[in-house]
């Protein structure tokens, strides 16, 4: 099911979408989906996992086409040192930077943010329950996935379009949230 199959009906129901699987984004790697008509960009930084809305918050631009950046500081003339624990997307119209593990804007902490995704790592026999129920779609792709019965399950990368609670911070994917293989899967 795609975002452009789904009625008003299963849009209510369904908040979470199947959209690549985890070894087609490699670290340092992107992908831009439509999301239930969202432009959604997701990001592999050090093999955690992160979602972006592709729309700037300042003037609109296609933010997740700019550089990831580390954060980079200097004491003077010639010297800087660059501090990768902080990563920046960086809007291509005009460099406006947002920390990639949450939207916030480093020209404009208080009022600016761009829009985070939860995005997550899910067993295939998990995804395909969950879609079986209705709670998760598929954005249709460069993926190919079937609803076959098989002995090896792969893992895919799904983003939740609920809203983070006030307060709430995006927790990265990443190798730890992959999920146990079955015994018969090893």
């Amino acid at each position: 099911m795609s975002a452009a199959q789904t009625t008003p009906e299963q849009r209510q129901k369904v908040a979470k979408y199947v959209v690549a699987k985890v070894d087609e984004l490699p670290p340092g790697g992107r992908l831009i989906v439509d999301v239930d008509g969202r432009s959604i960009g997701i990001f592999n930084v050090k093999g955690s996992y992160y979602g972006i809305l592709n729309r700037c918050p300042h003037l609109g631009g296609p933010l997740c086409v700019g550089d990831v950046v580390p954060d980079v500081t200097s004491e003077g003339q010639g010297h800087m040192e660059l501090d990768e624990s902080t990563m920046w997307l960086t809007c291509p119209w005009h460099n406006w930077e947002f920390d990639i593990t949450n939207g916030q804007s480093y020209w404009n902490p208080k009022r600016l943010k761009a829009r985070p995704f939860s995005v997550e790592i899910e067993g295939g026999r998990a995804v395909l329950q969950e879609e079986e129920e209705g709670v998760t779609g598929r954005v249709k792709g460069p993926y190919q996935a079937e609803k076959i019965d098989v002995e090896v399950e792969e893992d895919y990368l799904v983003v939740s379009l609920r809203p983070l609670r006030p307060g709430q911070q995006v927790r990265p994917a990443g190798p730890a949230d992959r999920p146990t293989p079955l015994k018969e899967d090893r």
